[in-house]
């Protein structure tokens, strides 16, 4: 038997802002969910599998029109033609009542879209195979689902269906929290989870627990390779294989931090750059993927103060060797640096710096309290709608007060 486990699907997911991006791909990182999801159901058919299990988020939202779901149902179709039956529940981004459109009705019948109101089983005795899912009702369930989960049936290979964050994740919301131990316990083979959107095998022992990560990177918070996972079970309902492939071959996310501590002014930072650059992307053999790139320079430098100042210099000549690879975009540029050691410390013992760093480290740790400082500003009400949503989020805003502080101390440790 061998399964095909994705979820975070997130297809057409608006990726929100890319038009305030200079020479931004945006045509191609739209697109890039719907040809992960091809890249899923062409890797389904090539290896036969027995099944496709989706764990939620197939959608990012309510559809602006019918074409989303129409394409999905176009997918699902090439795998009904296979004989390859698709077992899926609805998570937070795709809840039931979030779900203003739909074409549940008429998706092909092998699909298995199970209940939000309660947990169901799905049995194929032929393939030998159980399959037990809930899926969300609404956008925010706090009740742990997993508790309710059908009894495993005996003789058959049991999949476990969940959309949840188990104890929790950085960067996840807590939703239909469980733990480990409860879900080893149960008595299923296998419990394909989605939610988090980092591939991790949580349990790898008589039972299987995996998140297989979303498949296709959004933004540089999901950078990295994206795909799903190919799980091969023997005869005696053992699973001999857990191994990932990569979907995401139109775009791909990449944060690139770059230490530059040894460097002595820009043009010795464009070189480190370009070196490490260059290092990041020299393995990848696709073709026709895009590679969006945020680069982070950071460490003590003696270039701190020319990297502040001249900060849209640097930008724009780091643009400029990007250009030079027809498949990168440089997406962004964050300046994290400080002064060499001997200087930061003299720069600590002014009263002036020292008072923007410590209300800094405030702020920072208190992120009710930059919430607040943020929603003061007189000029927040003049933003784009889109700017002021992006502020509202906690990693921003803290990403936002480290950029001004640095800025504003290298301009006051200028003028001493």
């Amino acid at each position: 038997m061998k399964l095909l486990h994705a979820a975070d699907l997130h297809i057409d997911s608006p990726l929100r802002g890319l038009s305030r991006y200079e020479g931004a791909p945006a045509d191609q990182l739209r697109g890039a969910t719907r040809q992960a999801l091809e890249n899923l159901v062409t890797l389904a058919l090539e290896e036969e599998v027995t099944a496709v299990l989706l764990a939620g988020d197939i959608y990012d939202g309510d559809w602006p029109d019918y074409n989303t779901g129409l394409f999905f149902t176009r997918q699902m179709t090439r795998l009904c033609d296979a004989g390859i039956p698709v077992y899926l529940i609805a998570g937070n981004h795709d809840a039931a009542n979030l779900m203003t459109r739909t074409l549940t009705a008429s998706l092909p019948k092998n699909v298995h879209y199970f209940p939000t109101e309660r947990p169901a089983t799905v049995v194929d005795e032929q393939r030998g195979l159980a399959v037990h899912g809930q899926g969300f009702a609404q956008r925010e369930v706090r009740a742990n689902l997993a508790e309710h989960y059908p009894a495993p049936r005996s003789g058959l290979f049991n999949v476990g269906l969940l959309h949840t964050a188990l104890t929790g994740r950085e960067g996840h919301e807590p939703y239909a929290p469980c733990r480990i131990d409860q879900l080893v316990d149960h008595g299923y083979e296998y419990w394909a989870l989605g939610h988090v959107h980092q591939r991790q095998v949580e349990y790898d022992a008589d039972v299987k627990v995996v998140f297989p990560g979303n498949i296709q990177g959004r933004n540089v918070r999901e950078a990295g390779p994206k795909g799903c996972t190919l799980v091969t079970v023997d005869d005696r309902h053992r699973v001999t294989g857990l191994r990932h492939h990569d979907l995401d071959t139109a775009a791909r996310w990449h944060e690139l931090r770059v230490d530059v501590r040894s460097a002595r002014d820009v043009s010795d930072v464009l070189t480190l750059v370009s070196e490490q650059l260059d290092k990041e992307l020299a393995g990848d053999t696709e073709p026709n993927r895009v590679h969006a790139v945020r680069v982070v320079v950071e460490g003590p430098t003696d270039a701190h103060e020319q990297l502040h100042r001249d900060h849209e210099k640097l930008l724009n000549e780091l643009r400029a060797i990007a250009a030079q690879r027809p498949d990168t975009w440089l997406e962004k540029l964050r300046v994290k640096t400080s002064p060499p050691e001997e200087r930061l410390d003299a720069a600590h013992a002014d009263e002036l710096v020292g008072e923007l760093w410590r209300t800094a480290a405030r702020l920072s740790a208190s992120p009710e309290q930059l919430t607040e400082v943020i929603a003061s500003a007189e000029l927040l009400g003049k933003l784009p709608l889109q700017l002021r949503e992006e502020l509202s989020d906690p990693q921003r805003q803290r990403d936002l007060l480290a950029e001004a502080v640095e800025l504003l101390a290298a301009e006051l440790g200028g003028a001493q």
